[in-house]
This record gives C-alpha cells, sequence and structure tokens, in this order.
C-alpha cells in the first residue's frame, strides 16, 4: 500500500450552521456595527463586552434545556466539572455581570453590546448557529420612559444602520394587557398562559384561524404533525383573538380600543397605563406612528418578558425575500433577581447584526464590491525594497497598497490586481526606477472602457487608464482616481 493510499484527507466543509464570510459582508457589517455604535453612544450608552463563555446556571431562563446543559447550547465541562457555555445572546451576560457589579455601577445602568453568539439549533435558510448581535439595554429604572427611550433609540439605530424612515417599524405591545385580559377570563396557570403567548406569537405565520386551533385543543400542520394547543375555552379564545386584532390606526386609537377589551383588570389596566406614558414619551423624542405602533398581536417568544415588548418589522421590498421581524426587545424585570434576589428592572432592544446586513443586500442597500488596495506590480525579486517604498509611502497617505508576493509575471499580476478589484496598478520596470517615474494605470477606468470595447487591437493601443508620472506626483494621481 503506498503512501497516498495511506494518507488521510478530509473533506474541506464548514460545518452546518456556521458560514465563511469574505471582505464584502465583513465590511457591511463593520458599517452597520459603527453606525449603531455611534448612535447608542450618542444617547449616553457605554459598551461593554464580556466572554464568549457563560456558567450554565447562570443562563438560567436562557438555557433551552436545564437538565441537559450541553442542550440548545455549545458546553463543555471545566476542570472543576462546572459547566459552562458559549453565550446563547448577549441579555444572560448583562444580567449576571449587573449582578456581581451592581454596588460599583453608575445606576440606571446603561450599556451597548455586540459580539457573536452561538446556538445548538437545527439550522435551516437564514437561521445560523453562529451570528453577531447588537443589543442596548438599561438596567435599574422601571419607568416607562427607559423602554420609549429604548424603542427611539432603536428606531434611530435602524436608520443610521441604513433603514429610511418607513422601511421599518417598531411594533410594541405589554405582556400586561394579556396576562390581565387572561386572569378576567380565568386563564391562572402558567402553563397555558404560556400556551397562549406562543400561539398568539405565530400570528404572523399561521394567521387567525390556526391561532384559534392552538388557543383551543390544538392544530395539525399540512405533515400531519399535532401541535398540543393551550386548552382554552370558546368565550376565552374569543377574548384573545378579539385583543390581538385590537391594533391599526394610531397608537391613541389603539389604545382606546384595547380599553375596550381588557374589561378593566387590574394588570391589564396597569399595562393601558405603561402604554400611555410610552406614547407621551415618543412624541416628546419625535418618534412618529411611520416609526413606531402599538400592536397587540405582538408577544415575543421569550418567557422572561415582563412588561412592554417590541418588535422591529422590516417593511421594504427585499426582492421577494421575506424577513420580517430583524429585531425586538422588552422588559425583563426579574432576571438579575435571580442571582441577587432583589427586584431589578431592565429593558432593552436587540437585533441581528448579519440579518440586517442580508436584508439590505436584498433590498440592494448593499451593493458595493470590496475594494481591494493599489497593487504594485514586481517585475524585479532585486527591486523588491523599491516596491516595498512605494507601497509604504502610499498607506502613509492612507491608501490601502500592497506589493504582489506570487511568483507570475506581468500578466497574472494585473489579472490578481482586477480580480482585487484594486483602483489602480502601479509599474516600475528599470526605465522608470532609473527616470524617477512610476506607472499608473487605472483600473477603475478600464473596467468601464472593457464594457464598450469590441475590437481587441484597438484596446491595446489606445492603453485607456494609463501613465508615466514623476514619483513625487504618484500620491496626488492615485487620490484623483480614488476621487478623494
Amino acid at each position: 500500500m503506498t503512501d497516498d493510499q495511506n494518507t488521510f484527507r478530509p473533506e474541506a466543509r464548514v460545518p452546518r450552521g456556521f458560514a465563511d464570510k469574505r471582505a464584502s459582508t465583513i465590511r457591511a457589517e463593520r458599517r452597520i456595527v459603527e453606525a449603531v455604535s455611534q448612535v447608542y453612544e450618542s444617547w449616553g450608552f457605554e459598551p461593554l463586552d464580556t466572554g464568549a463563555f457563560e456558567y450554565a446556571d447562570a443562563l438560567g431562563k436562557f438555557l433551552p434545556d436545564s437538565d441537559r446543559p450541553n442542550e440548545g447550547v455549545f458546553a463543555l465541562q471545566d476542570d472543576d466539572e462546572q459547566w459552562m457555555a458559549l453565550r446563547y445572546d448577549l441579555t444572560a451576560p448583562l444580567a449576571r455581570f449587573a449582578a456581581q457589579n451592581w454596588e460599583t455601577l453608575a445606576k440606571p445602568f446603561r450599556r451597548y453590546a455586540v459580539g457573536t453568539v452561538w446556538r445548538n439549533e437545527k439550522p435551516g435558510p437564514g437561521r445560523y448557529r453562529e451570528f453577531i448581535q447588537c443589543d442596548a439595554d438599561t438596567v435599574g429604572s422601571a419607568r416607562p420612559e427607559a423602554d420609549a427611550e429604548i424603542i427611539a433609540m432603536a428606531a434611530a439605530g435602524l436608520e443610521a444602520a441604513g433603514l429610511p424612515t418607513g422601511s421599518a417599524v417598531l411594533k410594541i405591545n405589554n405582556r400586561k394587557l394579556l396576562n390581565g385580559l387572561l386572569t378576567a377570563a380565568g386563564v391562572e396557570t402558567d402553563g397555558q398562559k404560556l400556551g397562549v403567548l406562543r400561539a398568539v406569537d405565530k400570528l404572523d405565520r399561521l394567521g387567525i384561524e390556526g391561532v384559534r386551533l392552538l388557543l383551543g385543543e390544538g392544530r395539525k400542520d399540512e405533515s400531519g404533525a399535532f401541535t398540543k394547543g393551550a386548552g382554552l375555552k370558546g368565550p376565552a379564545i374569543d377574548s384573545v383573538l378579539a385583543f390581538v386584532q385590537a391594533g391599526g390606526g394610531s397608537r391613541a386609537d389603539v389604545l382606546n380600543a384595547l380599553a375596550g377589551v381588557i374589561g378593566g383588570s387590574e394588570e391589564g389596566d396597569a399595562g393601558l397605563d405603561e402604554l400611555a406614558k410610552i406614547d407621551a414619551a415618543l412624541r416628546g423624542l419625535g418618534v412618529s406612528e411611520e416609526q413606531a405602533t402599538f400592536d397587540p398581536s405582538v408577544v415575543r417568544g421569550l418567557e422572561y418578558y415582563t412588561g412592554p415588548v417590541y418588535e422591529a418589522e422590516l417593511l421594504m421590498e427585499t426582492g421577494g425575500e421575506r424577513f420580517g421581524s430583524i429585531g425586538g426587545g422588552g422588559r425583563y424585570d426579574d432576571l438579575v433577581a435571580r442571582f441577587t434576589g432583589q427586584p431589578v428592572p431592565a429593558t432593552g432592544f436587540s437585533f441581528g447584526v448579519s440579518r440586517l446586513a442580508a436584508a439590505l443586500k436584498a433590498a440592494g442597500q448593499e451593493t458595493e464590491q470590496a475594494r481591494g488596495p493599489v497593487v504594485v506590480i514586481a517585475f524585479d525579486p532585486e527591486r523588491m525594497a523599491d516596491y516595498f517604498a512605494v507601497a509604504a509611502e502610499l498607506r502613509a497617505a492612507g491608501i490601502a497598497a500592497e506589493v504582489y508576493l506570487g511568483t507570475s509575471g506581468m500578466r497574472p499580476q494585473m489579472k490578481y490586481a482586477d480580480r482585487r478589484l484594486s483602483p489602480a496598478a502601479i509599474i516600475m520596470g528599470d526605465d522608470e526606477i532609473a527616470a524617477g517615474t512610476v506607472t499608473v494605470k487605472d483600473l477603475d477606468l478600464g473596467r468601464e472602457l472593457a464594457a464598450g470595447v469590441t475590437d481587441n487591437a484597438q484596446w491595446k493601443a489606445e492603453r485607456p487608464g494609463q501613465q508615466t508620472i514623476p514619483r513625487g506626483e504618484l500620491v496626488a494621481a492615485i487620490r484623483r482616481i480614488l476621487g478623494q
């Protein structure tokens, strides 16, 4: 048996749910993060970065399966046999950090965070096991105005990221409204309430009749699989459906409609009062009805929300690809208390950076390809110091540049520069070096002209966009090509 037959060669493949990102994607995501970070800091929120791992018991309600700490998350046991998990989101680390440092923090604590999160779930189209989130949270304020500020800041952040007014809307609701309605309808067990929340959360996908089935005994889907329902009876189902359909119109109109549905329950009235204060604050902050609206069908899927909830829905045309929700959040007053035993109010908003970048690309908002550096062509190995000096001069002037370090000839080097989408190539042969000149080939102009050239001989004769200039004029010439 030969050595080749004994050699194991693994298949080059990306693990399911993970993705390689090239320059255009990375730059699009970086631009979103930078734009949103500027907004958040201008509102007085400070950046915070926590470690990638958290102890599994710190995840609490974030842990998909508390009995199996390596289910739903990527987890391992430390050398002291404690389970650690890659962070599932950025909120659980915030709750742990706030509890650990509460005495030294300026309160309310206002922070934003950007980072990678990992979820050990079944991947699918647009659903990854690794992705970037961007969060902003206020910890330590129970005022509804804190929720309004997060909503207004989310609207400003999404607009800064590239979504003009009218291309997305923040839909707002309050969990207390539905809780009050269910209490008035005689629904008291946590299991039934959770079943109702999960049913209502599927309204956008299943429609009213699908939700009606899930509020009752259950629903069988097209594959024949049966989902057990919340077990409500007729009058209670009708009340919930009337509630979720009370949206439409201005924020004031929705508040009036909800007041007629809730039926005067104590918790429901408290929820209405909070929404009224949020509305007043949003008006003061200049957030229009077009940017933020009240929608009773928004419940958010996670169990830990305790009051106002909000969801950002994409409205712009995305070439037939449906993105729907691109972010969301709400009030979660019980998370820090898991560590301290003391109630600490908190509210926040989160969106997926990668998802928003994909939505902008699908909408034609992010179509620019990643540009490469100016490429200095390498003719002679003995002249590498001269080539590096040119590249260093360009970089010192703030222009990205590199020297070709392969072993190919002139034509492949030019092809390399073109494939990198370089704006220009610098050519320095012995004659140019002796004369103190450089030849600059404007690749951008060449690409534009090439689209209309049919005669190759004419193309070679005209050599469009190529000029030989004194070495001292190089930086200025490149800046003209770059439009600087």
